[in-house]
């Protein structure tokens, strides 16, 4: 059975709360960044991070995030982790990126629940511990985090960290793929063309790859396994797979590219 792999959470994907701006708006925000106000001092970073109004300057986002983060602030802790975690505006160390998602995961924050667990999977700055890994997923899967929800998904198809159990992998891959996840679609996908953890059906296999195909950067192994299980197919089963995709296409509006 084919296994699709990505890394996840530990990509430099920051967290968005920051608008544009007028500049008088920006001016009263550093003001109140500047008097010690943790959010104000955030958003400041975001700026600096996302060249919103500003040049970008990732040393600068680092500072003020460290201002907000030295405060408690869940969303500058785990931005400061991805930062390190990707030598952006700081040397790369990844155990300092641990600390600082630990800080964050301590608070609830499913990012930095899902980016500590990755670590823990794969023994990245800190130690390798697959036990921890699927806790920490749990933890951000369960505030419905998508990539914590395939991540889960992963553990159980593989035992790792748990039993083997490919009915709870599907079920977790199914929480994922219900929400785009164009990997978890894929391993659905999977699960569907070899019956595990389900029974073997080819219409929801192929439905399951054709999404994922849609959506997925590097498509070209969903494409494959889609147009090989069309080739086990009837015309009636075939249109049926293409009729639930377009269905399940319709029903769930992609969200639109923040640029």
């Amino acid at each position: 059975m084919t296994h699709a792999v990505r890394f996840v959470a530990v990509v430099a994907v920051l967290t968005a709360l920051a608008q544009c701006a007028p500049v008088q708006e920006t001016d009263a925000l550093r003001a109140r960044a500047a008097a010690g106000d943790a959010k104000a001092q955030f958003n400041i970073g975001l700026m600096y991070a996302t060249v919103d109004g500003v040049p970008q300057d990732d040393a600068e986002a680092v500072r003020w995030w460290q201002l907000a983060a030295d405060q408690g602030y869940a969303d500058a802790q785990y931005n400061l982790g991805v930062m390190y975690s990707n030598g952006r505006g700081v040397p790369q160390d990844h155990a300092e990126a641990g600390r600082w998602y630990r800080l964050s995961a301590d608070q609830g924050y499913a990012n930095a629940q899902n980016a500590l667990g990755f670590m823990h999977e794969s023994g990245m700055g800190v130690p390798q511990d697959a036990a921890e890994a699927v806790r920490l997923y749990r933890l951000a899967a369960d505030q419905g985090e998508a990539d914590a929800q395939w991540s889960v998904g992963r553990m159980y198809e593989d035992g790792r960290g748990v039993p083997q159990d490919y009915v709870e992998a599907v079920r977790w891959y199914r929480l994922a793929a219900e929400q785009g996840d164009a990997e978890a679609q894929h391993n659905l996908g999977d699960m569907y063309d070899s019956g595990m953890g389900v029974p073997q059906d080819y219409v929801l296999a192929h439905m399951w790859y054709n999404l994922s195909a849609s959506r997925r950067t590097l498509r070209g192994l969903s494409v494959d396994l889609r147009d090989d299980v069309a080739g086990r197919m009837t015309p009636t089963q075939l249109a049926e797979a293409q009729r639930l995709a377009t269905e399940w296409d319709a029903a769930h509006p992609r969200e639109p590219t923040l640029h």
